[in-house]
């Protein structure tokens, strides 16, 4: 139960709170629409919506989902070489793969 919680806790932090860390650390003149931006790059989640179940606590979601796959993770990297919007919605979804990695491989299932 105790490392439930903390995963949890971690994951939603690293979902909801860092990105705004990030943004205000690296994006201060203009935090926060960068931190709608990369907020909004939780919506790639939306490909949970084609697996069956939905959700599985026993699957990780990195090479699975299509949107969470290796090839659109080279994508998200490559859109670190551009300027602006793009290279911050490649910064949130990488980011946000991190964030589902480390749910999966580092924490109890």
């Amino acid at each position: 139960m105790d490392c439930f919680f903390w995963k949890t806790v971690t994951h939603y932090f690293l979902h909801l709170i860092f990105p705004g860390i990030i943004a205000f650390v690296f994006y201060r003149k203009d935090w926060k629409k960068v931190y709608l931006i990369l907020l909004a790059t939780m919506l790639v989640d939306l490909d949970h919506l084609f697996a069956n179940p939905i959700f599985d606590p026993n699957r990780g979601s990195i090479g699975f989902h299509f949107l969470h796959s290796y090839y659109a993770i080279a994508v998200y990297f490559l859109m670190l070489f551009f300027k602006g919007n793009i290279r911050i919605i490649g910064i949130g979804l990488l980011f946000h793969m991190l964030t589902d990695f480390q749910d999966f491989h580092c924490w109890c299932h």
